[in-house]
């Protein structure tokens, strides 16, 4: 099988096509044929920095494809079955990069008759973004239709992957959405996900405008940038309210006014999803799905999230595009299956 795989850390170049034999699944795994791969920053920062146990690894946490075969104790009915993968990669040195790669069967969820790019969009994004819209003392411990009727969602960063997966999943859920971009063609992209309310943060005084909207406050910001949004979102909580930070655009340190956010009882959440607590992930991956069988997720531009996609030879390329800051999703195809 070709397979994209590097044996040191470093820029794209370390990259390299290679052929490898058909991994074969172990007790409790599933052997997965790729038809897509999703790429996120995590693939191009742990390339760069994060220790190869194995001596080698193919990149990829998300993709999408067919289960070929099953190891010990595992359901011989998984075969065949269409599925989307989440953290292939995380920990192991199989990720979806490659025209096959295995993982624990609790890693590859049912996918339905939704397209094989919409599988390889889920994984990293979406429970991202589920765990940032129920980690606050406010918020649900799971999301479904009805589950943030009355809550209003701040979305920073409406226009990227991840904001583009809180909003969609906020909107399945009943929230209001206001959501933060910074030009007119990103404010384009955050209506069609779904957001109610968009702000330019470049043209527009954020506080503000969201302040218009809803004068008591927000009860969660999904927030990419907290460095540089601290002192705004200090003034936009609801008492009680949340502030769940993915990533650390903007800076590597917050400074917070202690008095104002003790008033508030407000939270401060941080998320990473490969250590988020087990249960939260399960339920995570259990509601994501649920929003794929009943249609309310998609991909692609009607949906504010442009896909971009690269052959498995132009991996190095897609893992650049990402981290030039591509609007959208970059996807690989590893098989002709797309």
């Amino acid at each position: 099988m070709k397979a994209i795989v590097y044996e040191r850390t470093g820029d794209a170049s370390v990259l390299q096509l290679v052929d490898r034999p058909v991994p074969e699944p172990g007790a409790g795994e599933v052997l997965v044929r790729v038809a897509v791969s999703g790429v996120n920053p995590t693939d191009w920062k742990s390339r760069q920095q994060w220790p190869l146990p194995a001596g080698w690894q193919t990149p990829g946490q998300d993709g999408a494809g067919v289960v070929e075969a099953v190891g010990d104790g595992v359901d011989q009915h998984l075969v065949g079955e269409r599925v989307w993968l989440w953290e292939a990669a995380w920990q192991r040195p199989w990720g979806t990069a490659a025209e096959y790669t295995v993982v624990p069967v609790r890693q590859a969820v049912r996918l339905g008759d939704a397209s094989f790019d919409l599988g390889a969009c889920l994984g990293i994004p979406f429970l991202t973004a589920h765990r940032c819209l129920t980690a606050g003392e406010y918020l649900p411990d799971a999301l479904h239709a009805g589950a943030l009727s009355d809550h209003t969602v701040l979305v920073q960063g409406g226009a990227g992957a991840v904001g583009n997966a809180a909003i969609q999943l906020a909107r399945w859920a009943d929230a209001c959405v206001v959501a933060t971009v910074s030009s007119a063609e990103k404010a384009q992209l955050a209506a069609a996900a779904g957001a109610d309310f968009v702000v330019n943060y470049r043209k527009q005084d954020v506080v503000e405008e969201v302040r218009k909207i809803v004068p008591d406050g927000v009860h969660v910001v999904v927030e990419v940038s907290a460095a540089r949004n601290a002192g705004a979102v200090v003034q936009l909580l609801r008492p009680g309210g949340a502030v769940c930070v993915y990533a650390d655009d903007g800076g590597a340190e917050v400074a917070l006014p202690v008095r104002p956010l003790m008033v508030l009882n407000a939270r401060w959440q941080f998320v990473l999803v490969y250590t988020e607590p087990k249960a939260a992930k399960a339920q995570a991956v259990a509601d994501v799905a649920a929003a794929v069988a009943q249609g309310g997720i998609r991909v692609g531009e009607e949906a504010g999230l442009p896909l971009h996609h690269y052959s498995l030879a132009a991996t190095a390329a897609a893992h650049q595009a990402v981290e030039n800051a591509a609007v959208g999703k970059v996807l690989i195809s590893a098989t002709d299956d797309r």
